[in-house]
């Protein structure tokens, strides 16, 4: 939280970790390196992708989900934008854009434009900051 406008070093120390974990999060997605993931993620995290045709349930299960259903798609990227970041001692909240395009098929070149709201709830734990909680809040999306 701003201390009269000016950040101390931890704090932004902390927003710069949780902004790296975060881009850690779509890069792992991004390059299908699923296993990368479990050092973004609590082992009891909460993950809600409900809101963009996903599961919701605790990581393990969703981790397992995402490792079947994201080959399916030839090509997908992540952006990253708009780090809403609020620490508060050892846990922080998160709002973060993301733009999701998602290929369906490479013939037809039918590409779906996602744009959501990541909500995240962290954790500082021994290894560093991780994600506790993932809900997305939907902004758009769009078949072309």
């Amino acid at each position: 939280m701003f201390n009269g406008g000016v950040l101390s070093l931890a704090e932004i120390s902390d927003r710069l970790e949780i902004q790296q974990l975060l881009v850690d999060y779509a890069s792992a997605i991004d390059q299908r390196r699923f296993d990368d993931l479990d050092r973004v993620f609590t082992p009891d995290a909460y993950i809600d992708y409900r809101v963009s045709g996903g599961v919701d349930g605790h990581y393990p299960e969703v981790k397992a989900w995402l490792g079947e259903v994201l080959p399916n798609f030839p090509a997908y990227s992540h952006m990253l934008g708009n780090f809403d970041i609020r620490v508060d001692g050892d846990t922080a909240t998160a709002r973060t854009i993301c733009f999701n395009p998602l290929v369906f098929d490479e013939t037809t070149k039918q590409v779906l434009f996602v744009g959501i709201w990541y909500c995240d709830e962290l954790l500082r734990t021994p290894d560093g900051w991780r994600l506790t909680r993932r809900v997305e809040e939907k902004c758009f999306d769009k078949l072309l």
